[in-house]
């Protein structure tokens, strides 16, 4: 946990970190809002500096990192967890609408800790819970995926889908080209900016590195309703 600390004061500055946290803002307000009520409980996976949970509206708010800096950053209104994302126990089954991630499936060993995750996030959603995921695609950015000392995993928006729908996820929504690679490559910078990025889906398939995959945890089959009842 300390070398994760260490790793990103040496990653972002802190004026990089302040213009990431404006990038996010926008983010959160004209594009991923739309998929989040009020009133759902948001889980964030690998929340970093929290730029997503601090942005995003939501009824109650809960993050996991493993970079223990992490508590001192977010507000007090996101319930945080300290540990890993392939096991948190303290989350009940069944009790979150709507999970999150960015960049962080690259950074895992091997895709039996994806699993882990995906199997663990699929736990504590409820059904018909949505787990929203954005990620450098290595289909866009094989040579810049490994400028990075802490990635591993490489992934597309294919193989992401497939391991998804594997662990037993239903896919929505698959982007394939969104944001640029990262904050400090081609992303418009001025909120305007990104406004309008965000408003011309063309430009992402020109500009994007990144994707984004919504997937759902199946609802409670007829057959299992009907079987419940019928108990009852």
């Amino acid at each position: 946990m300390e070398q994760i600390s260490k790793l990103y004061e040496v990653r972002f500055s802190e004026n990089e970190k302040l213009m990431k946290d404006k990038v996010w803002r926008e983010l959160c307000e004209q594009f991923f809002q739309k998929y989040i009520s009020n009133e759902d409980t948001l889980f964030e996976i690998a929340c970093g500096f929290g730029e997503f949970s601090r942005h995003i509206r939501a009824g109650k708010k809960l993050a996991v990192d493993m970079n223990p800096a992490v508590k001192n950053i977010l507000p007090k209104e996101i319930e945080f967890h300290l540990g890993s994302a392939e096991s948190f126990p303290q989350i009940a089954s069944a009790s979150i609408d709507v999970c999150f991630t960015s960049n962080f499936f690259e950074h895992l060993m091997n895709k039996q800790a994806m699993d882990n995750v995906l199997k663990e996030v699929l736990r504590v959603l409820k059904p018909g819970g949505k787990f929203i995921m954005m990620q450098p695609n290595i289909k866009y950015a094989y040579g810049a995926y490994w400028d990075f000392y802490d990635h591993h995993l490489p992934l597309s928006h294919l193989s992401a889908a497939e391991g998804l729908q594997k662990c037993g996820y239903q896919i929505q929504e698959v982007i394939p080209k969104f944001v640029p690679f990262s904050t400090k490559s081609a992303f418009p910078k001025h909120p305007l900016l990104i406004r309008l990025y965000l408003k011309l889906p063309f430009i992402w398939k020109v500009l994007g590195k990144q994707f984004v995959i919504v997937a759902q945890k199946p609802k409670a089959s007829l057959t299992n309703i009907q079987s419940a009842t019928a108990v009852i």
